[in-house]
């Protein structure tokens, strides 16, 4: 996706060629096959959810077609790991890779000795510490129990997103408010939860045996199989973001 005075362009497919993702279920079989997705494209050519999409369903308001809508759905259906995973930019991770992809984002750290390594910031922790009283939280909630806001912590957006790319927060879904009546409005939210809460019991605690640079190499070799072409300094980056 590219942005032009201030407009936001997608570099979608056209015709009807045999690479078109057409649901929710076509993106999630593309995750199970490649392992990390991108929402939007990015250094690697073809692997987005944008790419292999027609520009005129984005943003289009038809929950059948648009991408947009698909990704609240495959958050909801718990069978894949989405979040701003890639250069602060949303994307999806398979079940099965994300344990990988998270030792490598994390450096071999959960997130309770990152901190007491001093390897994460005050901030990080206030949010990481709300998921002790539930699993789940919008991200209003989440902001209000963190201290974030009005006379709180700044730059609740930018914490959220460096702990989702170090791949200790995921969305879960996306949810309207509701007032005083139960009655929905406005848009829909994400809603976080770390990401163990997605991955199957034990899962990180198999992937920390491993060395990161193991992981890195290993899920390294499992996409550039799938993705033929693509430069091992661009596979490396998605990777390892940055």
């Amino acid at each position: 996706m590219k942005s032009e005075n201030g407009e936001f362009i997608i570099s979608g497919l056209s015709g009807d060629g045999a690479a078109r993702l057409r649901s929710p279920e076509d993106v999630i079989a593309e995750v199970n096959r490649v392992g990390l997705l991108p929402l939007f494209a990015g250094e690697v050519p073809g692997l987005s959810v944008e790419e292999r999409t027609p520009d005129t369903w984005w943003w289009s308001g038809d929950p059948e077609r648009d991408p947009w809508y698909w990704r609240e759905a495959i958050a909801a259906s718990g069978r894949a790991v989405y979040g701003k995973f890639f250069g602060g930019r949303a994307g999806f991770v398979s079940l099965d890779c994300f344990p990988r992809f998270a030792n490598v984002r994390r450096d071999g750290y959960d997130f309770d000795a990152l901190y007491e390594d001093g390897k994460a910031s005050l901030r990080c922790k206030k949010v990481m510490d709300c998921f002790a009283l539930r699993p789940e939280l919008p991200s209003y909630e989440l902001k209000r129990l963190a201290g974030f806001g009005k006379g709180g912590e700044p730059n609740f957006d930018g914490t959220v997103t460096k702990l989702q790319m170090q791949a200790y927060l995921a969305i879960r879904a996306f949810r309207r408010r509701r007032n005083a009546h139960g009655e929905e409005y406005g848009w829909p939210v994400a809603v976080y939860t770390p990401a163990e809460a997605l991955l199957a019991p034990g899962a990180m605690e198999l992937a920390y045996r491993e060395e990161p640079g193991e992981s890195a190499g290993r899920l390294f070799e499992f996409l550039s199989g799938r993705v033929p072409g693509a430069g091992t300094s661009a596979l490396m980056r998605l990777i390892r973001g940055g």
